[in-house]
């Protein structure tokens, strides 16, 4: 039997070629392209080599037996400061081996204090006024007397950083280093510039931004100056030159700060830029810096300084507008035809001394840009143009809009002259979801850019207004969807971590991560929040149920623990959560616009329920983890809770004391009920609320993402179709029947007659209520894991309403799982494929359940209407 090489190999979650990881003992994954039907891998051969600048590539071969293929230990030494490694893998089934692979490739970036460089910026005094102070830019030179064979450029600071090299943008990484909690951890960059370097004189030069550091950041006026009011790089150039000499040249009391064209940058703010002022060779050796002056020097702190974890913020798509509308002789209204997260790259001409300004916004009303809703943030880049055309992007911001303005554009503006580029953590897509319902379709693809909207270094609630925070609860409810549509392990993995030390710095789970005090929130008196908090425990689950990784359940026990802990202790000895400020079922549609925590289902039933689940989660993840006597205690803790929550909210019969689409969904999927009977009944009544609603949901922030799932697990697939397929407001496809691109944060941000809900909190781009995606990918298209990773993948559609085909693809950690379905006539027709390395269970209406192994397979199911489908 002849086998295929297994695919290039991943270390961790990083892209091949990844520079400066954090890792010295990075796992090890791969798949397999195909394989006969008989294959089972029952051994595997890692061949590492590894190697330090200037030293010799040193390669081992380890041979291991085993089924495993995902994140495997690695085997050998941990690697060390600078060094590369790549893998190639083979595996055998007993019989033969199959060829070695394409090596998979990493580098260490620095560990310990091997740092050589501090942080250095502008020495001057600054303006009273924060909004009034100029970013800067920091630049050396240096001498090398040699080529360089290797070198590596490490970058980070205090603000946004980019750096040039002789003239030449360094990386197409933006928004370095992004966001974390930076008094924890601070992610160093590392480049590739052997060949940006030359034999004799070099020059580089980093252009500065507040960013999240010193910027203006938050609600309600923000704050400025979170983590510190320098503006500050930190840069060490590490290289090799081809006679075997090593230098590290790192920022120092020998550089220098001044001002470039920028006049002012924020990421709510915009760029201001004076392009008269701008100098293109300021980052070439030789160049006069007349006027700057050395810089200010802050010591690094080597702990807070980490290698990279999660994939950089990256522009990932362009968009060219699909209307441009001439407005008078100086305004030009650009429709880029979606909602997005980026800015614009503009070809400007030369007009000097003509100032050009580049206004956003989400939605049009009565014609005209509509910004109000985007509150204290003026998201606007103006820009100065000089004598000599160029190509022009902001540096220190990004906004959040569909439209935009250009006002003071001389001459005509054409498609050529514009397009915006869309930014976000570049994660690789792994999720697809088809369907013969083009509505659908478009919700799906709302809750996909919604995500890469607000995947940016965090997950953030929205990327226009002046908030753009990493809010918990909207990550908990969105985690699965997430997972299923982008590899957001490592981007997730690493905010997790933010959310552990903040727990621990403030005492709680923080309603927002990277926290910052923001009022009035930090003046209401400590509550355990559930729903959002329960993302300590809700969201490291999630992400091993869909990848397998045990890692990411290690590091976040503790946190996990810890919110029980505070839960528990918001509920005392009734284990009831009542009394505690709750959010509750935050943006029931029927609260008024002012009060969007007003919902109709009490927040004791919401938070008790949330209680009993995230205990019963955490058991769970325990019992992965080995830790038995945390999980007995956790289980007799749930099962009292659960005891609890009946006594409390459910009456003698079993029923709810409180019947709303939200109470009735949480029993149902959280395993509240008493009995099986208590259980149909209550999935009935839910459906029946559903149907007496016309399919109008009734849901806010903690029922909508359960109520589709309640109504599935009941057998009242019917209803579940009725409330997606809904056209009236409050509906997920009234949005998209009003034109949304995005997912609203209202589900009425906009009202019936065009005009913006006049609530203060109205976002259009807002992801969590697109949760209903997940259901989608596993009820509608029918694929989902059944064992951690997908090693047992579950295709079970359940057709209904007035869909005739779905299908859904997901590149799993075994390779790729796809399932199509169709109706013809009165058969259901069903084709899937399982990667190698994972089995199959079947499930499809009217036939009994198979389990099959990898490989393509067809299915045919008869039945005696299409109405039986659902």
């Amino acid at each position: 039997m002849s086998l295929p090489a297994p695919h290039r190999p991943t270390l961790e979650r990083h892209a091949d070629g990844r520079l400066g990881i954090v890792h010295t003992t990075p796992r090890i994954s791969w798949r397999m392209p195909s394989a006969p039907a008989e294959y089972r891998q029952d051994a595997y051969r890692l061949e590492i080599t590894r190697s330090v600048p200037g030293g010799a590539p040193r390669t081992s071969v380890f041979e291991v037996d085993g089924a495993e293929q995902v994140l495997v230990d690695w085997p050998d030494a941990p690697l060390t400061s600078r060094e590369a490694v790549s893998v190639r893998v083979a595996v055998g089934d007993g019989a033969s081996w199959s060829p070695w692979s394409e090596p998979g490739s990493v580098e260490v970036g620095l560990l310990d204090d091997e740092w050589q460089a501090a942080f250095v910026g502008g020495a001057w005094e600054e303006p009273e006024d924060p909004a009034e102070r100029r970013p800067s830019r920091v630049r050396a030179e240096l001498r090398l007397d040699g080529p360089a064979r290797w070198a590596r450029l490490r970058l980070t600071a205090h603000g946004i950083a980019e750096a040039e090299v002789n003239g030449i943008r360094v990386g197409d990484e933006e928004l370095t280093p992004g966001w974390t909690s930076y008094h924890h951890r601070l992610v160093v960059s590392t480049f590739d510039v052997t060949d940006l370097l030359r034999d004799g004189d070099n020059a580089i030069g980093v252009w500065l931004s507040d960013g999240w550091w010193r910027g203006h950041v938050g609600f309600e006026g923000g704050r400025w100056n979170v983590y510190g009011d320098d503006l500050s790089a930190l840069v060490q150039l590490e290289v090799l030159l081809e006679d075997g000499t090593f230098h590290v040249h790192g920022s120092d009391e020998g550089w220098l700060a001044g001002f470039g064209p920028t006049l002012s940058s924020g990421l709510y703010a915009g760029d201001h830029v004076d392009l008269g002022l701008h100098d293109a060779a300021w980052s070439t050796p030789g160049w006069d810096a007349e006027g700057w002056s050395p810089v200010r020097v802050i010591a690094a702190d080597p702990r807070a300084l980490v290698g990279v974890e999660a994939p950089p913020v990256r522009c990932t798509d362009e968009l060219t507008p699909v209307t441009i509308d001439r407005r008078g002789d100086d305004r030009v209204l650009l429709d880029f035809g979606q909602n997005h997260s980026g800015r614009l790259r503009l070809h400007l001409p030369a007009a000097p001394g003509v100032e050009v300004v580049i206004r956003h916004a989400e939605v049009l009303q009565d014609g005209e840009l509509y910004r109000r809703t985007l509150r204290h943030a003026a998201a606007e880049d103006r820009v100065i143009l000089s004598d000599v055309a160029t190509t022009w992007e902001p540096r220190g911001t990004i906004h959040g809009f569909r439209y935009a303005e250009i006002i003071g554009w001389p001459g005509e503006l054409s498609a050529a002259d514009v397009v915006s580029r869309v930014l976000h953590t570049d994660m690789a897509r792994i999720g697809w979801f088809r369907s013969s319902h083009e509505q659908v379709n478009r919700l799906h693809d709302n809750a996909l850019w919604s995500l890469r909207s607000n995947f940016v270094s965090i997950p953030t609630d929205c990327p226009q207004r002046d908030e753009r925070l990493g809010w918990t609860g909207d990550l908990q409810v969105f985690t699965p969807t997430a997972a299923f549509l982008y590899d957001v392990t490592a981007m997730v993995g690493s905010w997790l971590q933010d959310l552990a030390d903040e727990q621990t710095d403030i005492g709680r789970v923080p309603l927002w991560v990277p926290y910052v005090a923001l009022e009035p929130w930090s003046s209401f008196p400590p509550s355990a929040m559930a729903v959002w908090s329960d993302v300590a425990v809700l969201a490291p689950d999630v992400l091993h149920e869909r990848t397998a990784d045990r890692g990411v359940l290690r590091r976040q026990w503790r946190s996990g623990l810890a919110w029980i802990a505070e839960s528990l202790a918001g509920a005392g000895d009734s284990l009831v959560v009542d009394g505690d400020f709750q959010l509750g079922d935050w943006l029931d549609p029927s609260a008024p616009a002012d009060n969007p925590a007003l919902a109709v289902t009490p927040a004791p039933l919401v938070a008790t329920a949330y209680l009993v689940h995230s205990l019963r989660r955490l058991a769970d993840i325990g019992e992965v983890l080995g830790e038995d006597e945390e999980v007995a205690r956790l289980e007799g803790l749930a099962s009292r809770a659960a005891d609890a929550f009946r006594a409390r909210f459910l009456d003698e019969t079993g029923a709810p004391v409180v019947e709303t689409q939200t109470a009735l969904a949480l029993i149902t999927v959280f395993d509240l009920w008493p009995s099986v009977e208590a259980s149909q009944a209550g999935t009935r009544r839910l459906a029946e609320l559903v149907r007496e609603n016309e399919g109008r949901i009734a849901t806010g922030f903690a029922g909508t993402n359960v109520i589709s799932d309640a109504l599935s697990m009941g057998g009242e697939d019917a209803a579940a179709y009725l409330l997606l397929e809904a056209q009236d407001n409050p509906s997920w496809l009234y949005t998209v029947a009003m034109g949304a691109t995005t997912i609203w944060e209202r589900w009425d941000s906009m009202l019936p007659d065009g005009t913006v809900n006049p609530g203060d909190m109205t976002s259009f781009n807002h992801y969590a209520l697109g949760a209903v995606a997940d259901w989608l990918h596993r009820r509608v298209a029918g694929l989902a894991p059944a064992a951690p990773g997908y090693r047992r993948i579950r295709f079970a559609p359940r057709p209904g309403g007035s869909f005739t085909s779905a299908g859904a693809t997901h590149r799993t950690p075994y390779g790729e799982a796809s399932i199509d379905w169709r109706i013809e006539g009165t058969d259901l027709v069903t084709d899937i494929r399982v990667p190698v390395g994972a089995t199959a269970e079947v499930s499809l209406p009217g036939s009994a359940d198979r389990i099959v192994g990898h490989g393509a397979h067809s299915f045919r199911a008869a039945l005696d209407t299409p109405d039986a489908l659902s």
